[in-house]
């Protein structure tokens, strides 16, 4: 594939946490204050969100390779923030793996920790035309020893709410689906499938929701059928369109604009591959370098008026990610015998069972509606305190308690049925 040789000095901003049009970002509402503009992130902020946005990119990638070639829609920033709360219960090799994975090589736990607590508050209180909820959460079985260390850790600088639960009550699951519900305004409604499975001991869970108004909105009257050239065939479509000024890129590949919401300060940026390009080849060389050459020309594009045509749509996703993160790096961590999360029970005995990803966005006339929630399940290599699984060749005595007689005494290795 083509690609531009402009090149620019490294541009790291808060929005470029976000993957292009994963639209996860936004703001609380502040209804009737005056907007100011948002204040300078740190330098530590300024590495986490560069590193966010080399994992970002990554992860969208490696996501698009391995999936059957259909829609794909994912949110850099829930994985990122699910993730970010487990690296506080990694240690050694695992924990380097993690790292790597998430592009935070370099950089210490008390920076990375303080720097997901300050992009939390700045991106949540910047646009009060546009509304950004984030929420975490730790929910473990009862009886699990989890370090205090590790629980303080993500309730300061994560906001994480820390409940343990009974795991065997089938009530615990709709527990934390409903917390999953109430936190994505019910676009999402299940993560933890019932029955809990008995060597889950955790989850940890990022939910995020996204709501934004269009800068310049489109007219519902001028939204009509019109064709859209699908890989597989022509498909109908509902088609928005209107008349305004927008940025306008062109590369050797693509055709690229930005749609703003609210004041402006979150945008979805589209790609449009040329007709002779593929768009899986333009998402495989989006790499950090490329995408932060497309803002360049974008800062130094003027508006200009064009007429817009956008399909309206809607989208439900979801995908188990454990593939593509062993991919980036952190493959030690789905290993039951190489995992070490003894930064969450001191005995170890812990690995990351299946990362679990969901997504929803609907994209219309008036603006865009998202939401994600990733949940990363923690597994026990080993029976916990409450779990007793009778799973391998076992001794068994029956005898008197009383005097101590023992009457009969068996080994089984495989249990006959009857």
């Amino acid at each position: 594939m083509r690609t531009s040789k402009l090149s620019r000095p490294r541009q790291v901003m808060p929005v470029l946490m976000m993957l292009l049009a994963s639209l996860s970002l936004g703001l609380a509402a502040c209804g009737g204050t005056a907007w100011q503009d948002p204040r300078q992130i740190t330098e530590n902020e300024h590495q986490v969100v560069a590193a966010s946005n080399d994992f970002g990119l990554d992860f969208f990638r490696e996501v698009v390779a391995q999936s059957d070639g259909g829609n794909v829609f994912v949110s850099p920033l829930s994985v990122s923030m699910a993730l970010g709360m487990t690296l506080n219960g990694a240690r050694g090799s695992t924990e380097q793996g993690m790292l790597a994975a998430l592009r935070l090589e370099g950089l210490d736990r008390q920076q990375i920790n303080q720097s997901y607590l300050d992009l939390i508050e700045l991106l949540t209180t910047m646009d009060p035309q546009v509304t950004l909820e984030i929420a975490n959460s730790i929910w473990y079985r009862q009886g699990l020893e989890v370090l205090q260390e590790f629980i303080d850790t993500n309730v300061t600088f994560f906001g994480a709410v820390v409940q343990a639960l009974d795991f065997s009550d089938g009530g615990a699951a709709d527990i934390i689906n409903a917390w999953v519900a109430e936190k994505t305004h019910d676009l999402i409604t299940e993560i933890v499938e019932k029955p809990i499975d008995p060597m889950l001991v955790m989850f940890l869970i990022n939910a995020v929701y996204f709501k934004g108004d269009w800068s310049s909105q489109f007219d519902k009257s001028d939204t009509h059928a019109d064709t859209f050239h699908a890989p597989q065939g022509d498909e109908t479509v509902q088609m928005m369109v209107q008349k305004s000024d927008f940025r306008i890129v062109e590369t050797t590949d693509l055709s690229a604009i930005e749609l703003p919401y609210g004041h402006g300060l979150f945008r979805m940026t589209i790609l449009l591959p040329h007709p002779d390009v593929n768009v899986d080849d333009v998402v495989a060389s989006l790499t950090p370098a490329q995408w932060e050459q497309l803002q360049a020309q974008f800062a130094g594009a003027g508006e200009r008026e064009f007429t817009v045509y956008l399909p309206r749509f809607e989208l439900k996703w979801e995908t188990v990610l454990n593939d593509v993160l062993s991919a980036l790096g952190m493959a030690e961590a789905f290993d039951p015998n190489r995992a070490d999360f003894s930064g969450i029970v001191a005995a170890g005995g812990l690995f990351i069972s299946r990362v679990r990803h969901k997504t929803y966005v609907r994209v219309d006339e008036e603006g865009t509606e998202a939401a994600a929630v990733t949940s990363v399940e923690v597994g026990a290599t080993s029976a916990q305190p409450d779990i007793f699984r009778v799973d391998r060749p076992f001794v068994f005595v029956i005898h008197d308690n009383h005097s101590g007689a023992l009457l009969f005494a068996g080994k089984i290795v495989s249990p006959p049925s009857f």
